[in-house]
């Protein structure tokens, strides 16, 4: 008897259990729920995290995610406004803001960037395909992305999902068109690089040219400078030669003689064949300097 009691008391503590496990449900800080009733939504969705119940066997509960998320968008090729090919990277932000309104469009979480990817691709094709290729990658990079933003939340608030925030990691050419511009500017670089070599000499021929004719000009002056102060040395000398000519020829005759036989007789093995009595000889012999 006690032990029936015993088996009942186990059995009815197993039950409550049981039910226990099956009838409560705990919310944590990262989610919110949505308690269904053979498959349609009853109640509020809950919010706040703590401990809840629900009808076991009859109610189940779908969880749903209330952070940041993040979708990421496959590399996309787009054709911008000014027909240049663009290989677009990016990815986007958002967030589930009404759990009900998303769980009646898209059921399970799961799908959640199935359901998000071509809204997401759309968005950016028609916004970059509306623009040039300089407005993305230099003049109006930060519009165009929340321009991007503005249109993708249009189809997301259907599935009660906002974007907070998209960004475009790489908007790069095609690999063909990438080397087609690089050699394209390699042959302009090249071009450009030749020409100013071709300007530098000739620049440097015409600095050459002018700097050898002040050369000649100058060395033309010099020379022409010291002839006239040659000439006018010589004059100089002249003028005294004449005036101490006139003071005594005879010591100016002597003079010259002296100098005569210095330039004449100044070398080592100097050689001359003149007669004794010849005209420059008159010094040698007669103190007086003058013929018998």
């Amino acid at each position: 008897m006690n032990r029936s009691i015993g088996i009942g008391v186990v059995g009815a503590l197993v039950v409550a259990a049981v039910a226990a496990y099956l009838s409560l449900f705990t919310v944590t800080m990262t989610q919110q729920a949505i308690v269904l009733q053979f498959g349609r939504p009853v109640g509020q969705v809950i919010t706040e995290p703590g401990l809840y119940v629900k009808v076991p066997l009859i109610q189940n509960v779908v969880y749903i995610d209330k952070r940041l998320l993040t979708l990421e968008s496959p590399t996309e090729e787009i054709i911008a406004s000014d027909q240049k090919r663009l290989v677009v990277d990016a990815f986007a932000r958002y967030r589930i803001v009404d759990a009900l309104k998303f769980y009646q469009a898209v059921r399970d979480p799961r799908l959640t960037e199935t359901r998000l990817q071509p809204s997401f691709g759309s968005a950016l094709r028609n916004t970059l395909g509306d623009n040039s290729l300089e407005a993305l990658v230099r003049d109006n990079r930060a519009g165009l992305m929340r321009k991007i933003q503005e249109n993708f939340n249009k189809t997301a608030s259907d599935l009660g999902i906002e974007i907070v925030d998209v960004r475009i990691r790489r908007a790069d050419l095609p690999e063909a068109n990438s080397q087609a511009i690089f050699r394209r500017m390699q042959t302009e670089r090249e071009r450009e690089a030749a020409e100013i070599r071709a300007q530098g000499q000739e620049q440097a021929q015409r600095i050459r040219s002018k700097a050898d004719r002040d050369v000649t000009v100058l060395l033309a002056d010099a020379e022409r400078d010291g002839q006239i102060v040659r000439g006018e040395g010589d004059a100089t000398q002249n003028k005294i030669y004449a005036e101490a000519f006139g003071k005594d020829p005879e010591f100016f005759a002597f003079y010259r003689s002296m100098q005569a036989y210095k330039k004449a007789l100044g070398g080592e093995s100097s050689t001359m064949v003149v007669s004794p009595d010849s005209e420059f000889f008159r010094y040698f012999g007669n103190e007086g300097g003058v013929k018998p």
